[in-house]
């Protein structure tokens, strides 16, 4: 079993913020696939829809707990299907990436991202596939990294970034199918 985790904050107020675009691109790869999802339910301290992708069972996950512990959310799942943390791919927005490219890679620290470093800590380690989506602009050299992941895209960054966001979830699709180094090859910029 695979377990897709987006991160974000929940409710209306943060819906569309840069710090959710975890959230979007797992609304999305949802989309992709709504024929092998069923329902979003609550479970877990998240929104989970659960699925199969060719022969595999796959869980989304949008955890509900807020950004900062997230890692709360995705250790309840991970303890109740026995996933391992390779089994795990995290989708999260990252201020040092320029605004619409992706990266994927299998492990490394969390850069700073509280959301991240939640699920690091949670899991006891740093060896968890990730997506991340880029948000980096010339803006965020000048306002302070906690204000700046709360604001919403202007319509310009939008584009970019509803763009990033849909690559992304094919990225997701890479991953289940052919791996995460694969995946980083087609997809990442």
């Amino acid at each position: 079993m695979k377990l897709i985790v987006g991160l974000g904050n929940p409710g209306a107020k943060y819906e569309r913020t840069r710090h959710n675009a975890g959230f979007r691109t797992v609304r999305a790869f949802h989309t992709l696939h709504i024929e092998a999802f069923d329902g979003w339910k609550r479970k877990f301290d998240a929104e989970i829809a659960e699925g199969r992708i060719g022969d595999g069972k796959v869980a989304l996950m949008m955890p509900q707990t807020f950004m900062n512990l997230s890692g709360d959310a995705v250790i309840q799942a991970a303890h109740f299907w026995q996933i391992a943390p390779a089994d795990i791919i995290v989708v999260y927005d990252e201020l040092d990436i320029p605004l619409g490219n992706i990266r994927i890679r299998t492990g490394g620290s969390a850069g700073g991202h509280n959301g991240v470093k939640s699920v690091l800590e949670r899991l006891a380690t740093q060896d968890v596939p990730r997506i991340r989506i880029g948000i980096g602009t010339e803006r965020a050299e000048t306002v302070p990294a906690e204000d700046f992941v709360l604001e919403r895209f202007s319509p310009d960054e939008e584009t970019k970034v509803a763009a990033a966001i849909e690559t992304a979830a094919k990225a997701l699709d890479a991953m289940l199918s052919e791996g995460v180094d694969a995946a980083s090859r087609l997809y990442g910029k």
